[in-house]
């Protein structure tokens, strides 16, 4: 069986000590490609030295909307000359909009929009990160399809009702769930679960945060990727293996990421 975590940080400083024993761990859960996602551009050597380090390891360039008051005139053409340097980039991102305790929704909106259309000038992906903020990333995403053609992409971490999450299934986008979706009191997020076509599914684990149940407050790793396939297999009373298979189908239709 083999799995593909869509959303990692390993160059996280908590990862680190051991980081070799824990890539033993991903490859014995079967987890054959990884996607290491961007929080900022400034990262990029360090996830670029990983994927030297693990072949296995592909990843994304990006500013995370948390992070957008760091964003000044020159960062929108040295994401687009990292994403274009490396052919390991498979996605812009993570980009998006977090509203939970954001003064500067108007800047995010408009540090979204810039990278939202580099991925679109390099026909890339992107890895949307969206907290309290639905609908002002679908109008985004609805204004950037006028535009610009269809955005590509997945809603990483997705943690919105079936409402919401019909409104990013409607624009083409990929759903990716988390370790959250093994939480017992997730319960719009579940029917969410239940409600993506197969050939949107995605799985992910955010590590080194959001660890599934068992591991719920541990730090969070690639190989606990198994627990998410396995509760959203159940919640969409699919085997194992099935769901295992369609959900690496997506991951690698989606980033383009090569067949082994």
């Amino acid at each position: 069986m083999q799995l593909v975590d869509t959303h990692v940080h390993i160059n996280f400083e908590v990862l680190q000590p051991d980081l070799e024993a824990v890539r033993a761990r991903w490859q014995e859960a079967g987890v054959v490609q990884l996607v290491h996602s961007c929080v900022r551009p400034d990262e990029f050597p360090q996830i670029q030295a990983l994927a030297d380090r693990f072949p296995e390891l592909f990843f994304a360039v990006g500013l995370h909307p948390l992070d957008a008051d760091a964003w000044h005139e020159g960062l929108g053409p040295e994401i687009h000359r990292l994403a274009a340097s490396d052919q390991r980039v498979v996605a812009i991102g993570e980009l998006g909009l977090d509203f939970f305790k954001a003064q500067n929704a108007d800047h995010q909106r408009q540090v979204c929009r810039q990278q939202l259309e580099i991925a679109a000038a390099l026909d890339l992906p992107v890895i949307i990160h969206c907290r309290d903020a639905a609908a002002a990333m679908r109008e985004l995403l609805q204004e950037m399809n006028d535009t610009c053609g269809p955005i590509r992409g997945v809603m990483h971490c997705w943690g919105g009702n079936p409402t919401e999450t019909q409104w990013f299934l409607d624009l083409g986008l990929y759903i990716s769930f988390s370790g959250i979706v093994t939480f017992k009191n997730a319960h719009d997020l579940h029917a969410s679960a239940q409600m993506v076509p197969s050939d949107r599914l995605l799985i992910e684990t955010d590590c080194p945060f959001l660890a599934p149940v068992p591991h719920r407050g541990k730090r969070n790793e690639p190989s606990y990727v198994h627990h998410v396939a396995r509760a959203v297999a159940q919640l969409r009373q699919e085997e194992l293996a099935d769901l295992a298979a369609t959900t690496t189908a997506n991951a690698r239709q989606l980033f383009r990421l090569p067949v082994h």
